[in-house]
């Protein structure tokens, strides 16, 4: 298994730390078997089992302080300068650290918004508040929410390639689909399908294998996180595709239509509906640039529905895709209370998005798309092929 990844990573965390003005990041785990921090798999890739400290400097320096057994688990990953081990405790060990640094500020892993930022577990913030008492430090905790915003948001070259390669592969998927698809079988059978391929390619599911991909056949089936039926598909019927695979820990998230018939045969409404998705789409990819803020770019494509006559979509219009489908991080949505404070974050270069949104025609149910694109300093690029007329099957 190859650690470039964690090593890409970590050498990110300096510059972050610099640009946020934070003296140090701590990231304070235990038993990550059971409970494991989101941040784990970007920095270090492994597990640790006794109460762990893994330091970050704005300086630039790497330390952990892990349990003795634990050390040789580590040290080929090669991703810190150096690694301190106790068997008794780590209480004077951690504070001896601290000190060493004095710093104003440390950031920890809780977040109110961002899950992949909120890692700490009340239990193990407790224990680190002991630990610190009758110390300066104590109350110099801040939230490392911005830390790995920026750290999760910001891909890596090697992480682009495994994203790209994720993308390159569900195409593919799709696009075997098209030589199988016919009236008459069901949802079952087509889901069936798509797991041969992921075999065959060698991939894993990018979320719960249940419904990965959702297969939604015909105007009955209302979109959603659930798994394919024995529903058949028909002729004169859409299909709807949500899927996405993981390749070497990194994914992707596309979302396609089909329809069983040919394209002189699509009734007006649905090529209305599928329009207006595809254009909408577009119209956000052409305003989106670094520095605006995620709701920025919803009411974009949100506005550009409303204003076709259609209902508003319940969902944003992207969000970040990296070693999990969600990533985390800035959202493409509105402002929305479930949504917190994530789509007033600033978009940055090296991010991955989602454009995806849905239409409700009023006898042909729904119509969605969904692209992945990466924030370029420009503007962004698309990394899948733009789905731009319905895909027949006749």
């Amino acid at each position: 298994m190859t650690y470039s990844v964690q090593k890409e990573k970590s050498k990110q965390v300096a510059d972050i730390l610099k640009e946020l003005d934070i003296d140090m990041w701590l990231v304070w785990v235990r038993e990550t078997s059971q409970v494991a921090d989101p941040v784990l798999e970007l920095v270090l890739g492994a597990d640790l089992v006794w109460e762990s400290a893994l330091m970050y400097t704005k300086e630039g320096e790497r330390k952990a302080i892990v349990g003795t057994f634990d050390a040789d688990g580590i040290r080929p990953l090669e991703v810190f300068d150096e690694i301190m081990t106790y068997d008794k405790g780590i209480s004077s060990l951690l504070r001896d650290e601290i000190e060493k640094v004095e710093p104003s500020s440390i950031a920890i892993n809780y977040s109110r918004d961002n899950v992949a930022a909120d890692g700490l577990t009340v239990g193990m913030y407790e224990i680190l508040k002991d630990y610190l008492e009758d110390t300066p430090y104590q109350k110099r905790l801040i939230s490392a929410e911005d830390v790995i915003t920026r750290l999760r948001g910001r891909k890596t070259t090697t992480e682009l390639e495994r994203i790209k390669r994720a993308i390159d592969i569900t195409e593919k998927i799709y696009d075997y689909a098209k030589k199988f698809l016919r009236v008459g079988i069901s949802e079952l059978y087509i889901y069936d399908m798509f797991h041969q391929q992921m075999e065959k390619y060698d991939v894993e599911n990018a979320w719960s294998e249940d419904h990965n991909p959702a297969v939604d056949a015909g105007p009955n089936k209302p979109f959603g996180h659930s798994g394919p039926t024995d529903n058949l598909t028909k002729s004169g019927h859409l299909l709807h595709f949500d899927f996405g695979v993981k390749y070497q820990g990194y994914c992707s998230d596309l979302q396609r239509m089909f329809f069983f018939g040919a394209p002189e045969t699509v009734p007006e409404e649905v090529t209305e509906a599928f329009v207006t998705v595809r254009d909408a789409i577009q119209t956000a990819a052409e305003y989106i640039k670094p520095g605006l803020k995620g709701y920025e770019v919803d009411a974009i494509a949100r506005d550009y529905v409303m204003e076709r006559g259609y209902e508003e979509y319940k969902h944003a219009l992207g969000h970040q895709v990296g070693r999990k489908a969600h990533d985390g991080g800035a959202l493409l949505g509105p402002l929305w209370e479930r949504y917190g404070d994530l789509p007033k974050q600033k978009i940055e270069v090296g991010n991955v998005f989602t454009l995806e949104l849905y239409v409700t025609t009023s006898n042909h149910g729904q119509v969605s798309l969904e692209e992945n694109i990466l924030i370029t300093r420009d503007g962004c690029e698309f990394l899948s092929r733009p789905q731009t007329e319905l895909i027949c099957i006749f």
